[in-house]
């Protein structure tokens, strides 16, 4: 274990430092082109910046797990506990669905793609992990369901990819948010997987993980007057959802196949609890105002939070601290509940928390009358 534990860490190094080679670079070629996401009504910034951030995830999360797989191979360590070949499909699925959004990301930063077929691009590449066998058998008792046939599992999973995939690039509106909630997930995921013996996967999760560090400090710390800001658009949160899904499916399989561990697979989806009840919310209110679900506005939980007079980072502190506090809540009431009534306190806790959010806007909207 020591050196599998070594072999993490060099996959966390080798893709943190292939970031900070690259993003510079992808500054430089941004301003040169002039490639930039323009500030509009939607948008909080309000100079042009480059958005092509996420160009240098799959490619470095790519480089770094094959890398170190053949590594992996000629030095003989045993870092697989699952069979081989379930591992290769599982992995080709992977790569080959991350390419396909990694594709349509580039288009739609580049030129714009409409959301329908971003949307088939979506489900093709959910389609790829239900191939490699990645589908869900068991519901754990939510809603009273356990074991459920593949006729209805396989949808499920399908929507639960499309739409895991989605909230990650919903989310992403205020400087360090997607990033940081992805990191906070990326690293429950690869804990558990060490704990759960299964470092093949510790290994994506950590390789992804490594390549968010240096994008998040240009990100959240780059000087804007400088340059030295970039956002990771569509490519990069795409691919950042569509991995926390693969991520997500195969901790969840581990806790049906070993009840044991499902109450690990509880935690692990809490930490993705935020940017899933904000997509939520976010639909169910364009669709109360007789709006299309997917088309884009102003109300997803950190614009309410800027208006309600937070400031940016603060935001970011906020949203991150808040997905934290799910994940530690979650991990104390799974001992004492069902998963059913779990959720069911979440869901209220953030309907509460808008509340609360609600009244400070109204508070901070309020134009004192003159006399």
């Amino acid at each position: 274990m020591p050196k599998a534990f070594y072999f993490l860490i060099i996959a966390f190094g080798m893709s943190a430092i292939m970031g900070w080679v690259i993003i510079p670079r992808i500054l430089l070629i941004s301003h040169k082109k002039k490639l930039y996401d323009i500030p509009d009504y939607r948008k909080i910034h309000d100079t042009p910046i480059p958005r092509l951030g996420g160009i240098s995830f799959f490619p470095v999360i790519t480089i770094t797990i094959s890398l170190l797989m053949a590594v992996r191979y000629i030095v003989g360590l045993d870092i697989i506990h699952v069979p081989e070949r379930i591992v290769l499909i599982e992995f080709l699925c992977l790569l080959t669905g991350s390419c396909i959004l990694y594709i349509v990301g580039v288009g739609d930063d580049l030129i714009g793609i409409h959301y329908r077929s971003k949307f088939i691009a979506q489900i093709l590449s959910a389609l790829l992990l239900v191939v490699s066998g990645l589908w869900l058998r068991d519901l754990d008792g939510f809603l009273g369901i356990n074991f459920i046939r593949a006729r209805y599992s396989i949808p499920i999973t399908l929507f639960i990819v499309v739409f895991l995939t989605n909230a990650i690039n919903l989310i992403d509106g205020v400087d360090g948010l997607a990033s940081g909630l992805s990191s906070l997930s990326l690293i429950i995921f690869g804990l558990i997987f060490i704990h759960q013996r299964q470092l093949i996967y510790a290994l994506v999760a950590f390789s992804t993980l490594g390549v968010l560090v240096p994008f998040f400090i240009y990100n959240v710390f780059g000087n804007q007057k400088h340059g030295h800001k970039l956002f990771m658009g569509d490519t990069g949160s795409l691919t950042l959802g569509f991995i926390l899904s693969f991520l997500a499916l195969r901790i969840c399989l581990t806790g049906a196949r070993h009840p044991n561990e499902s109450n690990l697979a509880v935690v692990a989806i809490s930490s993705l609890i935020v940017p899933a009840f904000d997509v939520i919310r976010v639909a169910l209110h364009r669709i109360r105002k007789h709006r299309s679900p997917f088309l884009p506005d102003r109300n997803h939980i950190h614009h309410k939070l800027l208006r309600a007079g937070l400031r940016k980072r603060y935001v970011t502190l906020a949203i991150v601290s808040l997905a934290l506090f799910y994940v530690i809540l979650n991990a104390f009431l799974n001992k004492l509940c069902n998963i059913t009534i779990l959720f069911a306190i979440d869901f209220a806790l953030y309907v509460l928390l808008h509340l609360i959010i609600n009244h400070f806007i109204r508070k901070k909207e309020v134009v004192p009358c003159s006399l």
